[in-house]
């Protein structure tokens, strides 16, 4: 049975999504939704995939009208919000399992930044124009402008045995599409919106086609959805030479955008929620309070 364990400081996780990938179109339509964000993150809880026949068709159906409040298109299209917690797709669900997500119906329907696991504030960074922030141990990123948070999603780092460098960064060179040089003989692995943060290592953030829900698996850069690094690719910056902004070859006279690179690579699935007195609680990324005295990661 696939089921989620509730256990102090236990992450909770979906097997059936944790081997698995992200669907980018999905996540493009939550991670560009315009909608209300409240004063306070929405509570979570555990909801049940369940019904007395025990028929996972007729279970699925019944919680997409716990969730929708009676409207079974409405829960399908709520439950989407799932991908975005980490959590197993509801086509994928079947009796017994269980899945945790806001507690209350209408929190379904928030701006994606009320479902971070970011403080929407970062004193820290508040004299610094942008921040973006890979926290490795939840697999998942961030951008401030002016210590105030303005995009996140999930992220893949690299793989235990060839790790994303921690430390500080700025960003480097840029190019809309690039080949990776890690690719097998005859095979193309082709990434889009690149943006290098190690010149000497060749560690980009880039799109990829496949981004893993479950333990990093790349070469050392980082795999973003599609949305996320067209949106990042055009609010960020990269270095200034005097072969132009961004461009690769001439003379560095700038620094890019800032990037800080931290937190250990997951044995598993990444941390999403612990158990809490009050029930499921999101897992809290923990931010430098000062990104400038960050260790440079780039030597």
């Amino acid at each position: 049975m696939r089921t989620l364990l509730l256990l102090a400081l236990v992450a909770f996780a979906a097997p059936a999504l944790a081997q698995g990938s992200y669907d980018q179109d999905v996540l493009g339509t939550l991670l560009g939704r315009e909608a209300p964000l409240p004063a306070a993150p929405p509570a979570y809880a555990v909801w049940h995939v369940e019904h007395p026949s025990g028929n996972s068709i007729l279970a699925r159906h019944a919680l997409y009208e716990r969730v929708g409040e009676g409207d079974v298109a409405l829960g399908r299209e709520r439950l989407a919000l799932a991908q975005l917690l980490g959590e197993t797709e509801a086509g994928l669900l079947r009796t017994g399992d269980t899945l945790v997500l806001p507690a209350r119906p209408a929190d379904f329907d928030l701006s994606p930044l009320a479902y971070a696991p970011y403080p929407r504030e970062w004193p820290g960074a508040a004299e610094i124009d942008k921040v973006v922030v890979i926290d490795k141990t939840t697999q998942t990123w961030a951008g401030y402008e002016r210590g105030r948070l303005v995009r996140w999603g999930p992220a893949s780092t690299g793989a235990a045995e060839t790790p994303t460098p921690s430390g500080r960064f700025t960003m480097n060179w840029r190019a809309l599409e690039r080949e990776s040089s890690e690719a097998p003989p005859g095979e193309r692995w082709l990434m889009r919106y690149v943006m290098n943060i190690h010149a000497a290592r060749g560690i980009h953030l880039h799109q990829y086609d496949v981004v893993p829900t479950g333990p990093p698996q790349g070469h050392g850069c980082i795999r973003m959805v599609t949305s996320d690094a067209e949106w990042l690719y055009g609010w960020s910056d990269g270095w200034q030479t005097t072969a132009g902004r961004g461009a690769l070859g001439g003379r560095p006279t700038a620094p890019g955008t800032l990037v800080i690179v931290q937190g250990e690579e997951p044995d598993g699935a990444p941390l999403r929620f612990v158990d809490g007195p009050n029930g499921p609680e999101r897992v809290a990324v923990t931010l430098p309070p000062d990104p400038m005295a960050v260790p440079r990661g780039d030597r």
